[in-house]
């Protein structure tokens, strides 16, 4: 009996890491914090290597991000 349970171990242990990988993912969405992460993909698919339009660094991006959020609020739950 102790052969199948054994078995069964490694595969729920992946389907765990899998769950919370995906719960992570989607929390990170909803919340936001994957905004730079999207206007990195962006940046590099319009501009692309050695356009002369500098990329953001991270810190310059929530700055600015905040910034604008301030100057022209718009409807939010918070």
């Amino acid at each position: 009996m102790s052969g199948t349970q054994g078995a069964t171990a490694p595969g729920l242990a992946g389907t765990v890491r899998t769950v919370l990988a995906r719960l992570a993912w989607y929390i990170r969405a909803v919340s936001g914090e994957d905004a730079y992460d999207k206007y990195r993909a962006h940046h590099e698919s319009v501009h692309g290597p050695g356009d002369a339009a500098p990329m953001l660094t991270e810190r310059e991006f929530w700055r600015d991000r905040t910034d604008r959020q301030d100057t022209n609020p718009q409807g939010r739950c918070c």
